[in-house]
């Protein structure tokens, strides 16, 4: 039992020592203890959890709902939660039973790792080692997001992700990063996909209008006019030709 409350005190530590790490804004030990509703929310989680471990199960949910009430931070006494996790801000942050989360994870307030359904078993969602999940994002069912993953805000993702990936979107797409190591507090860095297709697609219709006046130049034997090459950010909705 010795033992079992020091690892508890170790872990709780390396949970401090992420907000240090992972919030420019942390300044002292003691504000970090005092100030941060998602530090203190994994403090009664690691209690609730040993609690849960040895079948006090309603403690450990009494001792959770506490913790919600006064962090607003839900995490069940049940879900598995690795070293060193840090919870930004943690308003609305809701972490189901079955849920697994890996060491080192960055979570934003408002995310859900949540159930799809009332299927028994495990059904709540695995994330590796070094996961961030963004503002609002939802990860659902009992799915595998992989080690150094970067979850977009408010994408919601229903299906298992590989390891080293960013995901966008709803529902949820993986943006590969080429094998580069990326700031987890960098979000401007994650991509946009819709903003990408939609540069495609207006480049590709100025690519269309252009061949279309050089067919009807053409055919009526006129000077073929020369082809676009103003990249659509910088003609906007201007059309050359």
């Amino acid at each position: 039992m010795f033992k079992t409350w020091v690892y508890l005190i170790d872990t709780v530590q390396m949970d401090a020592r992420a907000a240090f790490e992972k919030d420019p804004a942390a300044r002292s030990w003691l504000e970090v203890l005092t100030c941060y509703p998602g530090l203190q929310a994994i403090v009664f989680y690691r209690v609730a959890h040993l609690l849960h471990r040895s079948r006090l199960y309603w403690p450990a949910r009494f001792l959770a709902h506490i913790a919600r009430w006064l962090t607003g931070v839900e995490i069940h006494p049940g879900a598995t939660l690795g070293r060193g996790i840090f919870i930004d801000h943690g308003m609305g942050v809701v972490i189901g039973e079955t849920a697994i989360v890996g060491d080192g994870a960055l979570i934003y307030q408002g995310v859900t790792l949540g159930g799809t359904g009332k299927q028994k078993g495990k059904r709540h969602p695995t994330l590796g080692h070094n996961v961030v999940v963004g503002t609002g994002a939802k990860i659902l069912g009992d799915i595998e997001i992989g080690d150094n993953t970067r979850i977009g805000a408010g994408s919601v993702v229903l299906r298992s992700v590989p390891s080293d990936c960013t995901v966008v979107g709803v529902p949820g797409r993986v943006v590969y990063q080429a094998g580069e190591r990326i700031d987890p507090l960098a979000h401007g860095q994650v991509p946009d996909p819709v903003a990408d297709v939609i540069r495609t697609l207006v480049r590709r219709v100025d690519e269309l209008e252009s061949e279309l006046q050089q067919l009807r130049a053409a055919k009526l034997g006129q000077p073929v006019p020369p082809s676009c090459s103003v990249e659509p950010d910088v003609c906007e909705d201007f059309r050359c030709g």
